[in-house]
């Protein structure tokens, strides 16, 4: 599945619900699952970070929808030539 098919998806399970809450209050809950995803990986919670990533994507995923983003066009923008200040692959930036 590519970046911009999961944010179509994502839109179609939750972007109601999260429009009707707000950027705002949908913001608070992506904050809460960065913490989540925090706490797994400084307690070494192997078997929960699939699932904290996964939560992670998705409420990336509606904040740029409700924003007008389209994330797969936003990451080719930036990173398409390798590092955005050095525009190399690895990045050799100092």
């Amino acid at each position: 599945m590519k970046i911009n098919e999961f944010q179509q998806l994502i839109e179609k399970i939750y972007f109601d619900r999260d429009s009707s809450r707000g950027l705002e209050g949908t913001h608070m809950w992506f904050c809460e699952e960065v913490g989540e995803l925090t706490r797994a990986l400084r307690r070494g919670q192997q078997e929960e970070l699939e699932g904290e990533f996964a939560d992670v994507i998705a409420w990336l995923s509606t904040l740029a929808s409700m924003s007008g983003i389209d994330l797969q066009e936003a990451a080719m923008k930036k990173y398409a030539r390798g590092c955005p200040r050095c525009e190399s692959t690895p990045c050799a930036c100092a």
